[in-house]
């Protein structure tokens, strides 16, 4: 795993705290700096090693921070970034997950109110002291107290994008160690949830202690939090890992149990016992001979020879586990006590999307509007991922718009002709679109006319997303039925632990999606997900189509689209309800 991503977090926090105590245009220079070192393709310790002047490079990063990234990567730290937080010790993440609390915000209470942290903040807005600050008011105050309990929740958990890499590093690790028979995720990482509590590691082995003593020794491991025979617990770029040791012939159980949902997991034990069975972490076990105290003790799952009464059906793999009950498998992504038993049961599980199932991208952006990369780059990304097509939809002007980023109709029409430029640079078909801005209305920000000459359109909500849920489903709804509107993108405006967005009626907006022949994007920004679970399923059990597309601003997060295929696949998506699993000429029927 590289270290890419934690010097960006870096850079962006030093962002902050410049912002904070009132330090001008630096922050925008580091946070540019920060972007482009998260996407830049070589390993920055590598760069690191050579030297400054190979870190400086990196487009937008300046000979004094690659010096700070140079120390960063051989100390561990910056001097500087640890004398601004002396000079400001906040917790800038935990404040600033409040929505419309920023570093500037951050400053400005702490110099007043001397505010450190959200229990400080909600502290002083009961007692009315903000809008006794100057710049603030009793409305600011009244806001900020809302949404103070949205960022304390949002604090508990990791967004899913930010754990599933370290736990994949994780994986191949362990995977790697001689004595692992095994090795697996469990829990609701396993089941793609948008945000995770802890990182749990199912392992199967004969050995116990070489195993623990070699993940104490992760080389991501930043401290040991206990470590024990047969289980042990690290943490690892701020989240908790725990792993669990178990005998190989009752993985396929504890994986089972482990992964969960405890809903799903009830169902399925209770379609045990009315089979005289008895299902644990252990095994799947014929209690059928077994008093029954004995045959109680078995499901409660604790670890005596109760546990193993009776003789074992199934234990060593998930399939054979469910099988033993008269079911089909059932994918993680569907544990959730919502029909999969019985769908398993009757043979009438979905055949799930699958990531090789995607045939292109339909919304990605480019150095047009706030993308890093040019047309052809981007277009050659996809390529090299063995996409058929790849569409362009930069950003229109409109509501949400800031800093001069999004295109305007004369400058759409200008990059149909760089589009045609970069296609013939390039080993795949590129389509022209664009994300227009649906406003609180629902009316988009860019004309009929221009709209009407593109080969697709994304449609998305990008403000007023404090709308109330009738408000929004209206917009949506208009928005979906709008004669050049091919994509509704991330329909509810969401931010994963950051801002809630929009809350519509789904069903409303599913139905008017599918009867206007509209898809409804599940947007695999991992910091997005959006639409979620709920709503795929809600839109495909309306008859409409989604589409599962990166939001891509650099070539890398192409390789995001696995979050959204996951995500799809959480509300029971097949290949047939995703658009871009198309084909070229599949696409362009569906936008006629």
């Amino acid at each position: 795993m590289s270290r890419n991503d934690e010097v960006a977090t870096r850079l962006e926090e030093f962002a902050d705290l410049l912002e904070a105590t009132g330090v001008e245009y630096k922050p925008t220079a580091y946070r540019r700096a920060a972007e482009n070192v998260r996407d830049h393709p070589a390993p920055i310790e590598g760069l690191a090693a050579e030297g400054e002047d190979a870190v400086a490079e990196i487009d937008r990063v300046g000979d004094a921070i690659a010096a700070k990234i140079v120390e960063y990567v051989e100390t561990g730290a910056m001097a500087e970034l640890s004398a601004l937080r002396e000079e400001l010790p906040v917790d800038m993440a935990g404040l600033t997950a409040v929505e419309g609390v920023g570093p500037k915000t951050v400053g400005s209470l702490y110099d007043a109110l001397g505010i450190t942290d959200l229990d400080e903040l909600e502290a002083a807005a009961e007692a009315g002291e903000i809008q006794t600050v100057s710049g603030f008011g009793a409305k600011t105050e009244e806001n900020i107290l809302d949404n103070v309990p949205f960022a304390r929740e949002s604090r508990e958990r990791t967004r899913l994008g930010d754990a599933r890499p370290v736990a994949d590093d994780a994986l191949a690790y362990l995977a790697d160690r001689d004595a692992v028979e095994s090795v697996e995720v469990c829990g609701s990482i396993r089941r793609w949830k948008a945000t995770i509590g802890d990182i749990d590691l199912l392992v199967a082995s004969e050995a116990r202690e070489p195993i623990v003593e070699a993940f104490t020794d992760w080389p991501a491991a930043d401290a040991t939090i206990e470590a024990g025979t047969g289980k042990a617990s690290v943490r690892a770029d701020g989240t908790r890992v725990d792993l669990r040791i178990v005998d190989p012939d009752e993985f396929g159980a504890a994986l089972q149990y482990f992964t969960g949902s405890r809903a799903h997991n009830v169902a399925v034990r209770n379609r045990a016992i009315d089979r005289d069975l008895k299902l644990n972490e252990y095994g799947l076990f014929d209690v059928s001979d077994v008093d029954e105290e004995s045959a109680d003790d078995a499901v409660d799952g604790a670890e005596t020879d109760a546990t193993r009464v009776g003789e074992r059906v199934a234990g060593e793999s998930e399939d054979a586990v469910y099988r033993a009950l008269d079911m089909d498998p059932v994918p993680p992504e569907l544990r959730e006590d919502r029909g999969e038993v019985a769908a398993a049961a009757e043979g009438a599980l979905p055949l799930l999307v699958d990531s090789g199932d995607l045939r292109g991208d339909l919304h990605t952006h480019t150095d047009w509007s706030d993308g890093g990369f040019s047309i052809a780059e981007m277009a050659a990304a996809a390529a090299e991922r063995g996409y058929d097509y790849h569409v362009v939809t930069d950003h229109a002007t409109g509501p949400g718009m800031v800093g001069g980023v999004g295109l305007d109709e004369a400058a759409i029409e200008e990059q149909a002709a760089a589009i045609a430029e970069a296609a013939d640079e390039v080993d795949v078909p590129i389509l022209h679109g664009i994300e227009a801005n649906i406003d609180a209305d629902g009316d988009l920000s860019t004309d009929d006319e221009t709209l009407a000459a593109l080969d697709l359109v994304v449609a998305s909500p990008h403000a007023a997303l404090g709308q109330n849920g009738e408000a929004a489903t209206e917009r949506l709804v208009r928005a979906a039925e709008h004669p050049h509107v091919d994509v509704l993108g991330h329909p509810t405006g969401r931010l994963i632990n950051e801002r809630p967005g929009l809350d519509p009626d789904v069903e409303a907006v599913a139905e008017a999606a599918a009867a206007s022949g509209t898809a409804i994007e599940v947007n695999a920004n991992p910091a997005r997900l959006d639409a979620d679970g709920e709503f795929v399923r809600a839109a495909i059990e309306a008859g409409a189509t989604i589409a599962v597309d990166t939001d891509a601003h650099a070539p890398r997060e192409l390789d995001n689209a696995r979050y959204g295929i996951h995500t799809a696949r959480r509300g029971w998506a097949e290949a047939a309800d995703v658009l871009n699993a198309r084909s070229l000429d599949g696409l362009r029927s569906f936008l006629l």
